[in-house]
């Protein structure tokens, strides 16, 4: 498991929580201890874009923690399909796990922006709660 001190600068603490959805219209999202998302350890270019040529370089180092009421639901990585696709990869020896994160290539992870993953055969919706410095 790498340091702190083995990530490159660029490294970002990205929270994702779920917004509001139809089928979760009673914003259980908004309430303290009831959040479902992601944690991810990714490395971002100054505007706020995944940063595909750092992540090249250190790829075992992005690191995806899907949570479901705060509690730690599965733990992977930020990858690459052959299609270029940024996906959160849970198990290396199977796909059937994957998570494909929709248009991040070119979404911002910028606080108050919006995001969408495929998880569990549908597209959700995650608002960008906070970047952070790793440290």
């Amino acid at each position: 498991m790498p340091t702190l001190k083995d990530y490159p600068k660029t490294f970002r603490h990205v929270r994702l929580e779920l917004a509001r959805e139809k089928q979760h219209a009673e914003a259980r999202y908004l309430r303290e201890g009831q959040h479902d998302g992601y944690d991810l350890v990714v490395p971002l270019g100054e505007d706020g874009r995944l940063d595909a040529d750092a992540w090249q370089m250190a790829n075992e180092k992005c690191r995806v923690r899907r949570f479901d009421d705060d509690v730690t639901d599965a733990v992977g990585i930020l990858s690459r399909d052959e299609q270029g696709h940024w996906i959160f990869d849970y198990d290396r020896s199977i796909d059937s796990d994957d998570e494909i994160g929709f248009r991040f290539a070119e979404e911002r992870f910028v606080p108050g922006e919006y995001v969408s993953v495929l998880h569990g055969g549908a597209e959700h919706t995650y608002r960008v709660a906070f970047v952070r410095e790793l440290g």
